[in-house]
């Protein structure tokens, strides 16, 4: 006898649609009542079946829980007093147990078909499994075969459903839309944790149809993402979510690291100074030309105004890198400005010579012009040591060259705020100009930059760092270039850059920032759960979702920061030869101290770093031949040679009358 194959049952209905006078029924918005036992709670997607057909076609709708309420068939509280006879703990003085129900207001998703569009009809409320949740957020559109551009951002969960939720590319990284912004107190709203699961999200699932994708990380504090490159614990529950949204587990395979030196010249100005991470670290220092053409961002309006503005451009155009000579002036004298130093030297040859000619003005520029100018410019190097070189010596990012799939960090916690804005708008626009060259390497860059709230804060003076923002939020994504920002307020961004975010994030939130003008769209019930939402819960606005989802991600399989501060310690500030070897040392690990210390024992210190700085530079493969050719040849003195004497004149005899 064959045993029957078991049959599915039907699903059974959670609740039912109902309307009152009081609180009808929309085409946006629909109450449904449940059991007192029904998983339903705020978040909560479900699906409504229709009992009449619409042309034809029974409709159903999708809608997500915003609000909820509980009702007894009591008047008044006092009712219940008495029924207890006053007693709490009285239950069994009432006559019968009151009844109770669970009312949910619910906003809707979608409806299938989508027109007529007609108010949320009376019938049958279901439980979303996978494929509704597809529907109601109008995923099916997206995640088709052939043309799949799903990123997975996490997993949502009620009642027994585990749905992962994925988000649109075209809308994430562009062109349809783009940018991301994440909002959230600081330290339970994992706002770092979520970019570091999004961005290996990316690298996974970013269409291969659609190029090449890399990462432009900005480390503003601490060491948070100063350990991307090295394993972190997880727990089982994480490795479900990574395995739900099919993301390996694991830190990032290719990143490299961005430091300025500190003031001394040699020593890295990072947390990631540990001897065993320097292999994927590299300095950051910029000379005259790389800083002139952001001299805006370190002077002020009362620093730089017209005249002042005009006589930059000029030197900017006429003077740096060229072969600049002024007979009126200067006489015979060129000059080939390189670094600061030269322009120091050039600037002084022009204030003389105006003071020796008595002149007040050349080339339509006043002496106190040129003189306010000189002494802005000339401290850039002081306010930014390390950063910026006196002799012009330049290790930059990689613009040409980038990677798929790789995350370039810069680590800028140590900096002074004139250096961070510095390293900020330069590296933001030499992204962009490479972009539109199509020339960087790849075709579409993440940005991510923490702190939103102090680079495009919604007061202030306009800066050049957030004009620079809003240009990048407004127009980045038609030439790749996504912003990928995070903060605690959203209300103190500037609505422009948080506004053209196609997709927002939403941690842990605080009260006051959710009783802001901002939040107004959302239920007083939505606004409680953010409130009171735990680490790894994100509330997620997507231009797919006609309204907010909340889901949970993973940790990411990373060293946290603190950890890894912890394993990895920052090195002791050491002697310069002893930077040498370790810096030459992530290129050929067969050099010794011995063999610096003979190289560079006849040599300056700026000398020794301007040879070190052009092996990082160029990474020869025989460093030792390539470190040795930075040096002048050194010609060692020699002993004079004896030189016979000379041969004494004779003298004349006395009696000789002509002396010879």
């Amino acid at each position: 006898m064959i045993d029957s194959l078991p049959t599915a049952s039907p699903l059974v209905p959670l609740g039912r649609v109902v309307a009152t006078e009081r609180k009808p029924n929309t085409p946006h918005e629909f109450h449904f009542w449940t059991s007192l036992d029904s998983p339903v709670g705020i978040g909560t997607i479900v699906r409504v079946e229709g009992a009449h057909p619409v042309n034809g076609a029974i409709p159903e709708v999708y809608g997500i829980v915003v609000e909820g309420f509980s009702y007894t068939d009591l008047q008044t509280p006092m009712h219940d007093v008495l029924g207890h006879d006053g007693t709490p703990g009285g239950a069994s003085f009432a006559a019968t147990e009151r009844a109770e129900i669970r009312l949910y207001t619910a906003a809707v998703l979608r409806h299938i078909p989508e027109e007529p569009l007609q108010p949320v009809p009376m019938g049958q409320v279901f439980l979303a499994e996978d494929s509704d949740v597809a529907v109601a957020l109008r995923m099916d559109g997206y995640l088709r075969d052939g043309a799949n551009t799903g990123i997975p951002i996490g997993v949502y969960r009620a009642g027994g459903t585990d749905a992962a939720i994925y988000l649109d590319a075209d809308f994430l990284i562009g062109p349809e839309a783009a940018h991301l912004n994440i909002s959230g107190v600081s330290g339970l709203a994992t706002k770092t944790s979520a970019i570091e699961w999004i961005l290996s999200s990316i690298f996974t699932h970013f269409p291969a149809q659609k190029g090449s994708v890399a990462a432009v990380c900005f480390n503003v504090k601490g060491p948070d993402l100063c350990f991307l490159d090295q394993p972190g614990e997880i727990e089982a529950a994480d490795k479900a979510l990574y395995e739900k949204c099919g993301v390996p587990i694991g830190p990032f395979e290719k990143v490299e690291y961005f430091a300025p030196y500190k003031s001394d010249g040699f020593s890295l100005n990072t947390l990631r100074s540990n001897p065993a991470l320097l292999h994927n670290v590299s300095s950051l220092t910029w000379g005259l030309r790389e800083v002139l053409q952001y001299a805006e961002v370190l002077l002020n309006k009362d620093d730089v105004d017209a005249k002042a503005d005009a006589l930059i451009d000029f030197i900017r155009e006429r003077v740096v890198d060229r072969d600049f000579n002024d007979p009126q002036l200067l006489g015979n004298k060129h000059y080939l400005v390189r670094s600061f130093a030269d322009l120091e030297t050039w600037f002084r040859d022009v204030l003389s010579a105006m003071e020796g000619k008595n002149n007040d003005g050349w080339r339509t520029h006043h002496v106190a012009t040129i003189r306010k100018v000189r002494n802005r410019l000339s401290n850039i190097s002081t306010r930014c040591a390390g950063l910026v070189t006196d002799d012009g010596a330049v290790s930059d990012l990689p613009f040409g060259s980038f990677q798929d799939r790789t995350v370039y960090v810069i680590d800028v916690a140590s900096l002074e705020e004139d250096a961070q804005d510095l390293i900020f708008a330069r590296v933001v626009t030499k992204l962009r100009e490479h972009l539109e060259k199509r020339d960087l390497g790849v075709n579409h860059v993440v940005v991510f930059v923490d702190e939103l709230n102090k680079y495009a804060p919604s007061d202030g003076q306009d800066t050049y760092v957030r004009k620079m923002l809003l240009d990048l939020a407004e127009r980045g994504r038609y030439l790749g270039l996504v912003l990928f920002s995070a903060q605690q307020f959203r209300s103190q961004v500037h609505r422009r850059v948080v506004g053209n975010s196609g997709t927002a994030l939403y941690g842990r939130m605080d009260a006051d920032e959710l009783a802001t003008p901002g939040y107004a769209v959302l239920s007083p019930a939505v606004k409680t759960k953010l409130a009171t939402l735990e680490k790894g819960q994100l509330m997620v606005r997507h231009p797919h979702f006609t309204q907010p989802i909340f889901v949970r991600f993973p940790r990411p399989a990373i060293m946290r920061g603190r950890d890894g501060a912890e394993r990895y310690p920052q090195a002791v500030d050491i002697d310069l030869e002893a930077a040498v070897l370790r810096s030459l040392r992530t290129l050929d690990p067969s050099i010794t101290l011995g063999w610096v210390q003979d190289v560079v024992g006849l040599r300056d210190e700026d000398e020794i770093i301007r040879a070190r700085n052009a092996t990082l530079r160029e990474r020869p493969a025989d460093v030792k031949k390539f470190f040795l050719a930075q040096f002048r040849a050194v010609v060692a003195a020699q002993a004079a040679a004896r030189v016979a004497p000379p041969t004494p004149v004779r003298s004349a005899p006395g009696d000789d009358p002509y002396g010879f």
